[in-house]
């Protein structure tokens, strides 16, 4: 169970960093999502995976699963979605302006201004 869990993180890791390097908003958007499933994965599977075992500590002072990795995670769910929206909401915004959902910068901005002659140059 834990080689499966960790290369589901580690393949949410790799495919987020790949889309977020692409140069399309909509794929940086995914990657960022993709990223934020691996990290709540990562954190979820910090708490031990333990099967049949309560949240809490019981008087028998058996096994128990600790319950901080799994307030992170729903906190981490809220925070994640709150930022997809602002990112979506940004991503919209440039596309409206620019009319282009591109990342990068259109070639003519990327290019040195040309020298200009002054009056008395030939």
């Amino acid at each position: 169970m834990e080689l499966l869990l960790s290369g589901a993180i580690g393949m949410l890791t790799a495919a987020g960093v790949y889309l977020i390097l692409r140069l399309r908003t909509f794929a940086v958007v995914l990657g960022m999502t993709m990223l934020s499933y691996a990290i709540n994965l990562f954190l979820f599977a910090t708490g031990r995976l333990v099967v049949n075992a309560p949240p809490i500590l019981n008087e028998a002072g058996g096994p128990y699963t600790d319950p901080l990795p799994q307030a992170l995670v729903l906190t981490a769910i809220v925070i994640s979605f709150g930022m997809t929206a602002v990112v979506v909401m940004m991503a919209l915004g440039a596309f409206l302006e620019g009319g282009d959902d591109r990342v990068d910068m259109p070639r003519a901005d990327r290019l040195p201004p040309a020298p200009q002659s002054q009056d008395g140059d030939v």
